[in-house]
């Protein structure tokens, strides 16, 4: 073999191995964007990608932020060209490469910063590097951002390398893009979340949310609870004396119910309903009730106390049960509710009422599953409206042991 044929052999080495490397880093860069782990990690990935492949010392990212581009990632371990960077946004103007391209739209080469009249950025004195690549980030043909290429000996970049950073910076807008849906569905999430139970704002989003909110049956346990004294209250109450009242006393159960894995189902003046085990499974739910109703009664306690020396005097019933019941979306278009429909409901709501200030009272159900884990007293057989029977009740007290050691962790 001659030495044309070595020469020849060893270009295409060389090619086949820069190939490797591109689709490496490609497909890194790739899974770094499907991965959604957020934004920063894929453009980290990115610059890297960018810097490595291009053979330079220096590669960042900078994205639009207002009238100027602003610094997002950095692959030089170099913190403090990186802090210059940070502290010094790059303007639209001729007086760095990225500047360039956002005056232009296009990508952008300074072959030596030195010898260039219109560059004075003084990032250059700390990194080093005299050549610049400036490449345009596009999204939906607006100019969002851009990356740039830094090289510590003068001129141009091979069409080669100009052309891997363009397919860099098509990966970062697809990463921002992405990154921005995702934000968009967690800021309504979060802002549906306000409005209805978390569950229920994330069972909105989920793939199998649809069918859940069609109807469903299922095996739950239903806790209602109002005011004892809060008609009479309200018949005299100033109107904000009122709303300060409901305000704290519905404070507390939001507190509460989150933290036992409860379904808020609605407020309703001062009665409120929630359900265990739907729209998420939760393991011995009829005891995460009782704990909520024990929590909620020891906190409305101290409130009743604060109240008691202002003339108010107000009282908590609650009401428990598990059963079967019918849930989903119920409602009209333009304004639907997640709801649970049946007996089970109707009982826990007639329990509450039939509370007295202070006092749990629990249906046989509840009171079969977590038997062995509270004390209870009977209360004897209670003639409810809109049940033929009468039904048999307990009033909760205390829990036995320490819930922890008979809950499974969230």
């Amino acid at each position: 073999m001659g030495q044309a044929d070595w020469r020849d052999a060893a270009d295409l080495a060389r090619q086949n191995e820069n190939l490797r490397e591109q689709r490496s880093a490609v497909a890194e860069v790739l899974r770094a964007v499907a991965r959604s782990d957020g934004l920063q990690p894929v453009l980290d990935e990115i610059v890297g990608a960018a810097r490595r492949l291009c053979r330079g010392e220096h590669a960042q990212l900078y994205l639009v932020d207002g009238d100027v581009f602003s610094v997002r990632s950095s692959s030089a371990d170099d913190p403090a060209g990186y802090e210059f960077a940070r502290q010094h946004p790059h303007p639209r103007d001729r007086t760095t490469a990225v500047g360039r391209v956002a005056l232009t739209g296009q990508t952008v080469q300074i072959p030596d910063v030195l010898d260039d009249p219109d560059y004075s950025f003084g990032g250059q004195a700390i990194a080093g590097y005299r050549a610049l690549l400036g490449v345009p980030i596009l999204l939906d043909g607006e100019l969002i951002g851009a990356m740039s290429v830094g090289r510590k000996v003068p001129g141009p970049f091979d069409e080669e390398h100009v052309e891997l950073v363009k397919t860099f910076a098509d990966q970062a807008a697809i990463a921002i893009a992405n990154a921005r849906l995702l934000d968009t569905v967690e800021r309504q999430r979060t802002e549906l979340a306000r409005f209805v139970s978390p569950q229920i704002a994330e069972l909105i989003t989920s793939e199998q949310g649809e069918q859940l909110l069609a109807g469903h049956r299922m095996y739950i346990s239903c806790l209602f609870c109002d005011l004892r004294g809060f008609t009479a209250f309200a018949e005299t109450a100033a109107p904000e004396e009122l709303i300060d009242i409901l305000g704290r006393y519905h404070r507390m159960l939001g507190e509460l119910i989150p933290a036992h894995r409860g379904t808020l189902e609605h407020f309703a003046g001062d009665g409120v309903m929630v359900f265990f085990n739907d729209p998420v499974p939760v393991p011995e739910h009829e005891l995460q009730a009782v704990r909520l109703a024990l929590a909620a009664q020891h906190r409305f306690a101290e409130l009743a106390e604060v109240w008691r020396k202002r003339g108010i005097e107000l009282g908590l019933g609650i009401g428990i049960e598990a059963g079967y019941a019918t849930l989903g979306r119920i409602g009209f278009d333009g304004r639907y509710d997640y709801g649970a429909l049946g007996p089970v409901t109707n009982l826990a709501s007639r329990l509450s009422t039939a509370a007295e200030a202070g006092q749990t009272l629990i249906g046989p159900h509840v009171f079969a599953a977590v038997e062995e884990a509270i004390v209870a007293e009977p209360v004897g057989e209670l003639d409810l409206k809109g049940f033929g029977r009468p039904v048999f009740a307990r009033e909760v007290r205390a829990l036995k042991v320490e819930p922890s050691a008979r809950i499974e962790p969230r």
